[in-house]
């Protein structure tokens, strides 16, 4: 049987393809304007699915790096403490060995007590450094120090250490542990350089506590190896966080960003074809009698 292909019929039809054409039209310049393939998830539901989970990918990524950027803070100032702290142990252990000299007068002995002192001074103000206003000895302690009056150690024992998660299966520790550096209390490096000082002004052999002063620089030795092993742990994962978010962005490119070259081409023959349908349109949709008698 054969089709009656009528006047309406061929109207239609060429008003479908006319839309068609102008629809592709649009389509393609909604893809100049945006740079993008996908600006509706039906454009390309698959596409689309992949595009949210990159995205979530992403997001993941920026948040492990600002967290890795963070942890690098804290350990640099826990470095640079522990750096300090070491210098001005090793100035106590010298003034100590230069006071068991017997020779040295009253005055001497004390010009020694009160450097000690200072330098205890300057021992307790790096215990308590921070950063953005927290104490990096002192875990999650909210105190405002690590350690206050008489050398309590304010971080333990209900401060839980500071980490910052870098993957999502690793964590780092980026405080340190100022009670296992400096003691606490009567048992601090602050303490004792106190007796020392005492021990100086009283006419002692200060010798006597060389023994203690050499157990404080090997903890803080060991805390300094810890440290340096952390700060190692965050280099390597902000790299690696670096390379993932290069990787992510490509993929991304890959599956929403057009190829404007090509896109420019498609929108061209569009045109022509465009042009082209609306010239036939017009030799085929000629006017009739009942178009005039309207």
């Amino acid at each position: 049987m054969i089709s009656r292909v009528t006047h309406q019929t061929v109207q239609r039809q060429t008003l479908a393809n006319l839309q068609g054409n102008l629809s592709a039209m649009a389509g393609l310049q909604a893809q100049m304007s945006s740079g993008k393939k996908i600006n509706l998830p039906s454009d390309d539901p698959a596409g689309a699915s992949d595009m949210l989970r990159l995205r979530g990918d992403q997001r993941a990524v920026t948040q492990h790096a600002r967290n890795a950027s963070d942890g690098d803070s804290w350990l640099t100032t826990v470095d640079s403490a522990l750096s300090s702290s070491l210098a001005a142990l090793r100035r106590a252990r010298d003034l100590t060995l230069q006071g068991g000299n017997g020779a040295l007068g009253a005055t001497s002995r004390e010009a020694l007590a009160s450097e000690l002192e200072g330098v205890r001074d300057t021992l307790l103000d790096q215990a308590n450094a921070t950063y953005v206003g927290r104490t990096v000895f002192a875990g999650t302690s909210d105190a405002g120090e690590a350690f206050g009056a008489g050398y309590a150690f304010s971080g333990s024992p209900t401060a839980l250490p500071v980490e910052r998660r870098v993957s999502p299966n690793n964590t780092v520790r980026v405080d340190s542990d100022g009670a296992a550096v400096f003691g606490n209390g009567s048992g601090s490096v602050f303490a004792l350089l106190d007796t020392v000082a005492a021990t100086l002004r009283s006419g002692g052999d200060p010798t006597a506590h060389l023994a203690a002063i050499d157990s404080r620089m090997e903890a803080m030795l060991t805390e300094v190896s810890s440290v340096g092993a952390r700060h190692a742990q965050i280099i390597t994962a902000t790299s690696a966080l670096q390379d993932q978010e290069l990787t992510v962005k490509t993929q991304l490119s890959a599956i929403e960003d057009i190829d404007l070259a090509e896109v420019i081409l498609e929108l061209q023959m569009q045109e022509v074809a465009y042009q082209g349908a609306l010239g036939a349109a017009s030799k085929v949709l000629q006017p009739s009698l009942l178009d005039f008698l309207r």
